[in-house]
């Protein structure tokens, strides 16, 4: 059995795989914009964007959620935005949590591929 760090790792490794600069850029510095601004306005900004490394991302978040049945397999973004405002404290602070060990994993990782400029 692995552990969900294993988990998280494996999903990490794929999603950062052919990713751009810019994508490792956003990438660094999400956590800080989630603590910032709280993780819906942050995913609202990426959606808004409307780049390939930001449409990237949300749905890489999009997808870690739904694999960890934080929100309803198949999500999208609006559905995801719909749960975020419908929940508790407890699940919104979760998914936040869980939303930032992603990002830990992709931040590592995506240096491993892309490499340092």
């Amino acid at each position: 059995m692995r552990t969900l760090e294993q988990e998280r790792a494996e999903f990490a490794w794929q999603k950062v795989q052919r990713q751009s600069d810019e994508y490792r850029n956003l990438v660094k510095s999400l956590p800080a914009m989630i603590m910032t601004n709280g993780l819906m306005q942050t995913l609202a900004f990426l959606q808004g964007k409307g780049k390939d490394h930001h449409r990237d991302l949300v749905n890489h978040i999009v997808e870690w959620l739904s694999k960890r049945e934080m929100v309803e397999k198949g999500s999208d973004f609006k559905r995801v935005m719909e749960k975020l405002y419908g929940s508790s404290f407890q699940e919104y602070q979760r998914a936040t949590e869980e939303v930032l060990a992603i990002l830990r994993w992709l931040r590592q990782l995506v240096d491993a591929t892309i490499g340092k400029s």
